[in-house]
């Protein structure tokens, strides 16, 4: 596992408040669609959440998304 999945792995721990269900992460990977750049959280059930990832200032910055393109879950 690379930095970045590292990263989007602990965003998405971290953004549980730990009440309700909680669905774990099987497989992280990052993927390239459309020339921009994806850090994909899934498991058995279909996509958990996905992570574009952005340069700012040249450091390589995640941001969650809430609706994310079909093309990352194919």
């Amino acid at each position: 596992m690379n930095q970045l999945e590292t990263r989007a792995l602990a965003a998405y721990l971290k953004a549980w408040d730990g009440s309700g269900h909680f669905d774990q992460p099987g497989d992280v990977s990052e993927i390239e669609r459309g020339g921009l750049r994806y850090v994909r959280l899934s498991n058995t059930n279909g996509t958990l959440a996905v992570y574009r990832v952005r340069i700012v200032n040249d450091a390589e910055v995640l941001k969650r998304l809430k609706r994310w393109p079909d093309i990352v879950d194919k």
